[in-house]
Protein backbone atom coordinates (compact mmCIF):
# COMPACT_ATOMS: atom_id res chain seq x y z
CA UNK A 1 0.00 0.00 0.00
CA UNK A 2 1.42 3.36 -0.92
CA UNK A 3 1.51 5.68 2.11
CA UNK A 4 2.64 8.76 0.46
CA UNK A 5 1.00 10.77 -2.32
CA UNK A 6 1.68 14.36 -3.90
CA UNK A 7 -0.67 17.02 -4.63
CA UNK A 8 -0.12 20.40 -6.76
CA UNK A 9 -0.79 24.11 -6.10
CA UNK A 10 -1.35 26.06 -8.93
CA UNK A 11 -0.56 29.39 -8.99
CA UNK A 12 -1.84 31.75 -12.04
CA UNK A 13 -1.94 34.84 -13.76
CA UNK A 14 -4.02 34.90 -16.51
CA UNK A 15 -3.96 38.02 -17.55
CA UNK A 16 -7.26 39.10 -17.48
CA UNK A 17 -8.48 42.80 -16.47
CA UNK A 18 -9.45 41.49 -13.23
CA UNK A 19 -6.42 39.70 -12.46
CA UNK A 20 -4.40 42.54 -13.58
CA UNK A 21 -6.35 44.97 -11.18
CA UNK A 22 -5.30 43.00 -8.41
CA UNK A 23 -1.98 42.53 -9.35
CA UNK A 24 -1.59 46.52 -9.15
CA UNK A 25 -2.66 45.88 -5.46
CA UNK A 26 -0.63 43.33 -4.39
CA UNK A 27 2.37 43.70 -6.61
CA UNK A 28 2.87 39.90 -7.10
CA UNK A 29 3.04 37.42 -10.01
CA UNK A 30 0.28 35.14 -9.67
CA UNK A 31 -3.34 35.88 -7.86
CA UNK A 32 -5.22 32.80 -8.34
CA UNK A 33 -4.49 29.28 -7.20
CA UNK A 34 -6.24 25.97 -7.50
CA UNK A 35 -5.60 22.27 -6.29
CA UNK A 36 -4.64 19.31 -8.36
CA UNK A 37 -4.54 15.94 -7.23
CA UNK A 38 -2.16 14.96 -10.31
CA UNK A 39 1.18 15.89 -11.93
CA UNK A 40 -0.67 16.05 -15.85
CA UNK A 41 -3.24 18.92 -14.15
CA UNK A 42 -6.55 17.15 -15.14
CA UNK A 43 -7.84 16.82 -11.48
CA UNK A 44 -7.70 20.61 -11.14
CA UNK A 45 -10.11 22.76 -8.32
CA UNK A 46 -10.55 26.34 -7.23
CA UNK A 47 -12.94 28.76 -6.55
CA UNK A 48 -13.35 31.25 -9.75
CA UNK A 49 -14.92 32.18 -12.16
CA UNK A 50 -17.73 29.82 -13.44
CA UNK A 51 -17.71 31.09 -17.47
CA UNK A 52 -14.63 32.83 -18.81
CA UNK A 53 -15.95 36.20 -20.17
CA UNK A 54 -17.94 37.05 -16.33
CA UNK A 55 -15.54 37.62 -13.50
CA UNK A 56 -18.61 37.60 -11.41
CA UNK A 57 -20.18 34.99 -11.84
CA UNK A 58 -18.09 32.29 -9.54
CA UNK A 59 -17.87 29.42 -7.26
CA UNK A 60 -16.82 26.37 -6.97
CA UNK A 61 -14.95 25.26 -10.36
CA UNK A 62 -13.06 21.80 -11.59
CA UNK A 63 -10.81 24.12 -14.46
CA UNK A 64 -9.08 23.11 -17.46
CA UNK A 65 -5.70 23.78 -18.23
CA UNK A 66 -6.34 24.05 -21.83
CA UNK A 67 -9.83 25.91 -21.30
CA UNK A 68 -9.62 30.10 -23.26
CA UNK A 69 -9.41 31.25 -19.45
CA UNK A 70 -5.65 29.70 -19.26
CA UNK A 71 -4.32 29.42 -23.05
CA UNK A 72 -2.20 32.62 -22.77
CA UNK A 73 -1.90 32.13 -18.63
CA UNK A 74 1.55 32.13 -16.42
CA UNK A 75 1.87 29.54 -13.49
CA UNK A 76 4.34 28.56 -10.88
CA UNK A 77 3.45 24.64 -9.91
CA UNK A 78 4.43 23.79 -6.37
CA UNK A 79 4.44 19.59 -5.11
CA UNK A 80 3.87 18.74 -1.79
CA UNK A 81 4.24 14.73 -0.57
CA UNK A 82 1.62 14.20 2.28
CA UNK A 83 0.58 11.04 4.29
CA UNK A 84 -2.34 8.95 2.12
CA UNK A 85 -4.91 9.68 5.20
CA UNK A 86 -4.48 13.59 4.26
CA UNK A 87 -4.75 12.83 0.99
CA UNK A 88 -8.12 11.14 1.54
CA UNK A 89 -9.53 13.95 3.62
CA UNK A 90 -8.85 16.66 1.03
CA UNK A 91 -10.31 13.99 -1.24
CA UNK A 92 -13.08 13.95 0.67
CA UNK A 93 -13.44 17.93 1.38
CA UNK A 94 -13.32 18.59 -1.91
CA UNK A 95 -15.88 15.80 -3.31
CA UNK A 96 -18.17 16.91 -0.67
CA UNK A 97 -18.36 20.75 -1.67
CA UNK A 98 -18.79 19.39 -5.62
CA UNK A 99 -21.49 17.36 -4.51
CA UNK A 100 -23.34 20.13 -3.42
CA UNK A 101 -21.71 22.78 -5.49
CA UNK A 102 -24.78 24.97 -6.63
CA UNK A 103 -24.90 26.01 -3.14
CA UNK A 104 -21.64 27.46 -3.13
CA UNK A 105 -20.40 30.97 -4.71
CA UNK A 106 -17.67 33.06 -4.49
CA UNK A 107 -16.36 34.74 -1.58
CA UNK A 108 -15.78 38.55 -3.29
CA UNK A 109 -17.16 40.34 0.18
CA UNK A 110 -13.78 37.58 1.74
CA UNK A 111 -11.36 40.05 -0.49
CA UNK A 112 -11.94 43.10 1.75
CA UNK A 113 -11.46 40.96 4.96
CA UNK A 114 -8.17 40.52 2.96
CA UNK A 115 -7.52 44.14 1.86
CA UNK A 116 -8.20 45.03 5.53
CA UNK A 117 -6.70 42.32 7.37
CA UNK A 118 -9.83 40.97 9.10
CA UNK A 119 -11.45 37.61 8.47
CA UNK A 120 -14.70 38.09 6.61
CA UNK A 121 -16.35 34.32 6.49
CA UNK A 122 -19.30 33.79 4.97
CA UNK A 123 -20.92 30.06 4.94
CA UNK A 124 -20.60 27.92 1.75
CA UNK A 125 -18.66 30.82 0.11
CA UNK A 126 -14.65 30.88 -0.56
CA UNK A 127 -12.07 32.79 -2.72
CA UNK A 128 -9.63 30.73 -4.93
CA UNK A 129 -6.50 30.50 -1.55
CA UNK A 130 -9.25 30.47 1.07
CA UNK A 131 -10.21 27.16 -0.41
CA UNK A 132 -7.17 25.96 -1.10
CA UNK A 133 -5.65 26.71 2.72
CA UNK A 134 -9.25 25.33 3.88
CA UNK A 135 -8.83 21.75 2.05
CA UNK A 136 -5.71 21.88 2.93
CA UNK A 137 -6.24 22.82 6.75
CA UNK A 138 -9.19 20.23 7.03
CA UNK A 139 -6.89 17.23 6.09
CA UNK A 140 -4.41 18.30 8.77
CA UNK A 141 -1.99 18.83 6.15
CA UNK A 142 -0.90 22.16 7.15
CA UNK A 143 -1.58 24.16 9.95
CA UNK A 144 -2.12 27.73 8.97
CA UNK A 145 -1.39 30.35 11.32
CA UNK A 146 -3.76 32.75 10.16
CA UNK A 147 -7.50 32.19 9.25
CA UNK A 148 -7.59 30.37 5.70
CA UNK A 149 -10.09 33.15 4.92
CA UNK A 150 -7.15 35.64 4.64
CA UNK A 151 -4.53 33.25 3.56
CA UNK A 152 -3.54 34.73 -0.39
CA UNK A 153 -2.18 32.76 -3.21
CA UNK A 154 1.56 33.98 -2.54
CA UNK A 155 1.40 32.44 1.28
CA UNK A 156 0.32 28.67 -0.09
CA UNK A 157 3.60 27.68 -1.19
CA UNK A 158 5.43 29.21 2.19
CA UNK A 159 2.72 27.34 3.94
CA UNK A 160 4.71 23.66 4.06
CA UNK A 161 7.72 22.43 2.26
CA UNK A 162 5.89 22.64 -1.23
CA UNK A 163 8.33 22.38 -4.05
CA UNK A 164 8.69 24.25 -7.20
CA UNK A 165 8.69 22.07 -10.08
CA UNK A 166 7.62 24.21 -12.57
CA UNK A 167 7.52 28.84 -13.95
CA UNK A 168 6.53 29.50 -16.77
CA UNK A 169 3.83 29.67 -19.49
CA UNK A 170 1.08 26.70 -18.28
CA UNK A 171 0.50 25.91 -21.76
CA UNK A 172 3.95 24.52 -22.04
CA UNK A 173 3.75 22.48 -19.14
CA UNK A 174 2.62 19.47 -20.36
CA UNK A 175 5.04 19.69 -23.30
CA UNK A 176 7.96 19.97 -21.42
CA UNK A 177 10.46 17.28 -21.58
CA UNK A 178 11.15 15.51 -18.06
CA UNK A 179 14.42 13.83 -17.99
CA UNK A 180 15.02 12.29 -14.67
CA UNK A 181 18.77 11.17 -15.62
CA UNK A 182 21.52 12.07 -17.57
CA UNK A 183 21.12 10.80 -20.69
CA UNK A 184 24.72 8.93 -21.40
CA UNK A 185 25.19 7.04 -25.20
CA UNK A 186 24.81 3.51 -24.75
CA UNK A 187 28.46 2.04 -26.37
CA UNK A 188 27.47 -1.07 -28.76
CA UNK A 189 29.06 -3.80 -29.21
CA UNK A 190 29.23 -5.76 -32.57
Amino acid sequence: MIKEKTIYILLTDTGTILTRMIKSYTKKPYNHSSISFDDELIEIYSFGRKTAKNPFIGGFVREDINSVLFKQAYCAIYSLTITNEEFQKMNQYIQEISSKKEYYRYNFIGLFGVLFKKPIKRKNAFFCSQFVASVLKESQAIGFERDPSLVVPSDLPHSANFQLIFEGRLSDYNNRVLVPYPIVPIEMEF
